[in-house]
């Protein structure tokens, strides 16, 4: 074995490297906390939320949408730009409202004192709860709606930190990593297809925050629109996670929170920030 491939052998204590190399390379570091003085922006509704429309984001402006459409009027909310690339997510206010700096973090000011609610699960379970919708008060309905719930918080970092970064955003290709993470990533899919085979929606005949939670990651996976993959993982075998995934994106309400705090791709369908519904209604039509 030449020098060049020689396997590496981790020291007896880490160091970090000079430079990790890939994408988001720049934003990893092995310590938290702010790096900068930087107050999170208010504006005038109840509910201020500070992301960007990556798969956890999307979660919660489409939460956030239904709960609207459903009429719940204390759902409005003012949707802040956080441009991770840049580091936003370190700047000391938003370290306030999410001390693992990590998008999505929401900010409820309806109440005397306002309160923090950040990972994109605890946020969904926080609004449903609020308002009283998109989970189940049935014991058993609510327990599955949960058991899902959890399930996405628990699966999606392989796909993401693991396929996701190995396949499309690593300095290098590596065949270990990927077949490694591109086996777990087909095994999570076939048992939503399995699931989905006997149920329309994630947690059964309602449609629910487990299918909000799920869909931005796995329906993403499935409709081609994340790290360029589809035919890679054969996504066609998953017809039920198919079917799932379009019956969800024709919601109108999807289709309006996909497109918060969004700067990429087609210009058509960008809103970096989002303070009334009228932002969306020039986009959505």
């Amino acid at each position: 074995m030449s020098e060049d491939t020689k396997a590496y052998e981790p020291s007896r204590v880490w160091t970090p490297p000079a430079q990790s190399g890939g994408r988001f390379a720049n934003i990893n570091r092995p310590v938290a906390g702010p790096t900068h003085e930087k107050e999170l922006p208010v504006g005038e509704h109840p509910l201020q939320l500070y992301s960007l429309a990556t798969p956890n984001g999307v979660k919660v402006t489409v939460m956030l949408e239904e709960l609207l459409a459903l009429g719940a009027t204390g759902a409005e909310y003012d949707a802040w730009l956080i441009r991770i690339n840049e580091g936003d997510q370190f700047g000391s206010g938003f370290v306030g409202a999410n001390p693992n700096s990590k998008i999505p973090a929401l900010v409820d000011r309806s109440g005397p004192k306002p309160v923090r609610v950040f990972e994109s699960g605890s946020i969904l379970l926080y609004l449903a709860e609020k308002f009283g919708a998109l989970l189940s008060t049935d014991p058993a309905g609510r327990a599955e709606t949960l058991n899902w719930l959890f399930w996405q918080m628990g699966s999606a970092p392989y796909v993401g930190g693991g396929f996701g970064h190995f396949y499309a955003y690593a300095p290098e290709k590596y065949e270990y990593a990927i077949d490694r993470f591109t086996m777990e990533t087909k095994r999570q899919l076939d048992v939503l297809n399995r699931l989905l085979a006997e149920r329309p929606y994630i947690a059964g005949e309602q449609y629910s925050i487990a299918d909000i939670a799920i869909w931005p990651w796995y329906g993403g996976l499935v409709q081609g629109v994340m790290y360029g993959a589809a035919e890679f993982l054969s996504v066609q075998d998953y017809v039920h996670v198919v079917r799932w995934a379009e019956t969800i994106a024709a919601r109108p309400a999807v289709k309006r929170g996909r497109l918060v705090n969004r700067v990429w791709g087609e210009e058509g369908e960008q809103l970096a920030e989002r303070h009334h519904a009228s932002d969306l209604d020039k986009l959505v039509k």
